[in-house]
């Protein structure tokens, strides 16, 4: 038995059409799409109609991801449309635009994938972790902190969303982050899935894929789709996190977003700044 895991997309598509390309030359039995499909990327769209032919086609299996959810949750009216509260939204509210009415069909994936091999050795895939969508799995924890988060532990426990690639034992379970397709957050920009094999003589193995990308095409579709100018002052950190391969958005929250909140500083000039502490640290 031979499954691919990938996840964390977020709207990446030349990424996305690479690993699509390695999967296919690899042959696996099932394809695994572990959450983030959409959101903080340009190409939402076209990456959500991409996994959703392959769901028909080749029976790719889709799951859901916090940003499923978070794109799903700005057809709630009751959400502001104006101010600090609706920048932080901005670039999620491009996406469910983008996306042109296909947020029900986010909204009924499920969250989670099981395969029980003949020796009844337990596979799961999950977006972050058994407590939650938005409750990772991140390489600095300790082992209680794993065993609590995936509990009831399997033989093997995959899981994405923190962009951050892994391989680690807990005790009698294997625990695989397969990275990030669309804007890993390791400092290795090329995208990255996992292989997971079963085989009557050796059990359950597992493999971290890189597969490089046209990082031109992607730098390209933030300014062509309108994503750049369109979604946000936040939009400009993202594309920002693309070419470091590093995450910003939890450092400006960090820094700034109690003082945005309280209109002591905008979100422009708080991205701006981010970005210039960033950049003279390199």
């Amino acid at each position: 038995m031979k499954i691919a895991v990938l996840s964390d997309i977020h709207g990446n598509m030349p990424a996305l059409a690479a690993v699509a390309d390695h999967i296919g030359r690899w042959q696996p039995d099932q394809v695994i799409i572990n959450g983030d499909i959409v959101n903080r990327g340009p190409r939402s769209d076209a990456c959500l109609d991409f996994v959703r032919e392959k769901a028909v086609s080749d029976n790719w299996i889709l799951l859901r991801g916090n940003h499923e959810e978070f794109v799903a949750r700005c057809a709630d009216p009751a959400l502001p449309q104006s101010g600090p509260e609706y920048e932080l939204l901005q670039f999620a509210y491009w996406s469910y635009r983008q996306l042109n009415g296909h947020v029900a069909c986010l909204q009924s994936l499920p969250g989670q994938y099981e395969w029980s091999a003949p020796d009844d050795q337990l596979l799961r895939v999950t977006h972050a972790s058994m407590i939650n969508n938005r409750e990772g799995l991140y390489p600095g924890m300790s082992d209680d902190d794993f065993r609590e988060r995936i509990a009831p532990a399997p033989a093997v426990f995959v899981t994405g969303h923190t962009h951050r690639a892994l391989a680690r034992r807990v005790d009698n379970t294997l625990v695989v982050n397969t990275g990030a397709v669309g804007s890993p957050f390791d400092g290795d920009r090329r995208a990255s899935y996992g292989q997971f094999t079963w085989c009557e003589q050796a059990g359950w193995e597992a493999a971290i894929v890189r597969v490089p990308y046209d990082f031109a095409q992607i730098e390209r579709d933030y300014m062509e789709s309108g994503f750049l100018d369109e979604a946000g002052p936040l939009a400009q950190l993202m594309l920002v996190e693309l070419r470091l391969a590093r995450g910003l958005i939890y450092m400006w929250a960090d820094r700034y977003q109690e003082a945005l909140l309280a209109g002591e500083i905008s979100m422009a000039a708080s991205v701006r700044r981010l970005i210039a502490e960033v950049m003279q640290s390199q």
